[in-house]
């Protein structure tokens, strides 16, 4: 994305901080439920709490997850990591400090492949990985006068995947951000669900002359809840600086807040340096120290990703990049596909996929995970098209009574008299019906006016229901006309 300025043509430089919850049935650093929806309060152990002489113990899963994750974004995973105490004061940090990787993080160098809206490729370079402990949740809308405090999330495992410095639009952030969550979510080891905290989003942002070497003062925009609203907070924000240079002043260092109310960010305050969080190491917990046998069984054990199983789609199953691109975004759309393609035209039930069944499932308001139609059902529906038992006209119908009832199509077609007619006499007598009824539509037609075809086709279709075989219907029209 390129800024349009009064001085000339801009450039935003982006990076992208994000906050992943990592799936385990504890906390990091503590025996107390990790799970979402408690009551305020109520998963909370003294760890957690801060009290006096609890030691923290670190929880194995999350350590594996975190492993897992870094072979997921193609990343070096260090044998040998540290953790460390990050010291600052804030209510919904009951220690006082949060307990993270600083120097030597667990995850080092990796990258991520996006894929763009004008069918190119871009890879975007992940600088680090680290695991460290969630704060806990402040909550500023119950009381005019008071913050409370919720310390479920206190404590719960994070995943902090830091990216360099390569967006160049917010389009380009908007797809890492997806792919990001399409690949913990094959992973298992974050659910992604923004709207509920699990998957955060913080955005460094600064612009810079078309042309010009070096980073400029940047801000950083905290806690992005989606996709979306990251887009419009970098694009707010490169305008927002552009504005301020044009102006004749500069940009200082600073954490800012998005207001998805109006789409505007606002400054929260100066930007913190690693130096002001007076980094030591952590006393209470050894180094990290992982074996190659250890990295390697993860690795062994890692799931098909969203990339591999995209180009086994389009090489196997003969679906577009585009069509592939959208079904392995989420893996229960791809297993869905994946089960009704099986044995079937891969092309013609992805058609049907993102055609009727996705339209199906937005106007129900449903998840594929409770959709009416099976995906062993779609599958079969497609193969009584191309089995020729019904016509793709009926289909649409036979669909809409699977999505009320959740009928195998068979038992639809059998039960309703759907079944296509092939009968060629029977479909002729009505094919010379239509033409003997509409002797000045056929001279139009054999005097040039070939448009009309279709509408023959549709006359023969609707005075047989929709049962007679198209491809027959087609044939006898170009003899008789």
């Amino acid at each position: 994305m390129i800024l349009e300025g009064k001085t000339g043509k801009w450039e935003i430089i982006c990076g992208l901080e994000i906050h992943c919850q990592i799936i385990s049935k504890s906390k990091i650093f503590s025996t107390a439920s990790a799970k979402f929806g408690a009551d305020a309060n109520q998963s909370v152990s003294f760890v957690d709490a801060g009290m006096p002489g609890m030691l923290p113990t670190l929880n194995e899963e999350c350590v594996r997850q975190a492993v897992k994750t870094g072979l997921g974004l193609r990343a070096v995973i260090n044998k040998y990591s540290e953790f460390s105490r990050k010291n600052y004061f804030y209510a919904d940090l009951p220690q006082g400090y949060q307990i993270t990787q600083f120097v030597h993080p667990i995850v080092g160098e990796g990258v991520v492949t996006i894929d763009l809206d004008d069918g190119s490729t871009k890879d975007i370079r992940i600088e680090r990985l680290h695991i460290e402990q969630d704060a806990a949740k402040s909550i500023h809308d119950m009381s005019p006068t008071k913050s409370f405090i919720d310390l479920n999330r206190c404590g719960v495992g994070l995943m902090e995947i830091v990216t360099k410095p390569d967006f160049r639009s917010p389009e380009e952030a908007g797809a890492f951000l997806k792919k990001l969550r399409s690949i913990v979510r094959y992973l298992g080891t974050c659910d992604g669900n923004m709207n509920e905290g699990s998957m955060r989003c913080d955005a460094s942002i600064s612009i810079r002359p078309v042309g010009e070497e070096g980073l400029r003062p940047r801000a950083e925009i905290k806690n992005v809840n989606s996709v979306k609203f990251a887009m419009q907070a970098i694009e707010f924000e490169a305008k927002r600086q552009l504005e301020v240079y044009e102006s004749g002043s500069q940009i200082e260092q600073e954490t800012r807040q998005f207001d998805a109310a109006t789409g505007t960010t606002k400054f929260m305050r100066k930007k913190e340096f690693a130096n002001d969080y007076r980094y030591f190491p952590e006393p209470d917990l050894p180094p990290l120290v992982l074996s190659d046998e250890y990295i390697e069984e993860i690795r062994r054990n890692l799931p098909e990703l969203p990339d591999a199983k995209k180009a086994r789609f389009m090489e196997t199953m003969g679906l577009t990049k585009y069509d592939a691109t959208i079904i392995c975004e989420n893996k229960e759309v791809a297993d869905f596909f994946e089960k009704a393609a099986k044995g079937h035209d891969g092309k013609k039930v992805a058609n049907w996929l993102m055609g009727d069944f996705f339209a199906m499932l937005n106007r129900k308001n449903l998840t594929i995970e409770n959709s009416p139609i099976s995906a062993e059902n779609l599958g079969k529906l497609v193969e009584l098209i191309e089995t020729n038992v019904i016509s793709g006209k009926v289909a649409k119908d036979v669909f809409e009574i699977m999505a009320e009832t959740g009928d195998n199509p068979e038992k639809i077609v059998e039960e309703r008299g759907l079944k296509q007619v092939t009968d060629t006499a029977a479909i002729e007598a009505i094919v010379d019906m239509v033409i003997a009824n509409n002797p000045d539509n056929v001279a139009a037609y054999r005097n040039g006016k070939v448009n009309l075809r279709g509408w023959f086709v549709g006359q023969v279709l609707k005075e047989s229901k929709g049962k007679a075989n198209p491809q027959i219907v087609n044939e006898l029209l170009n003899k008789k006309l």
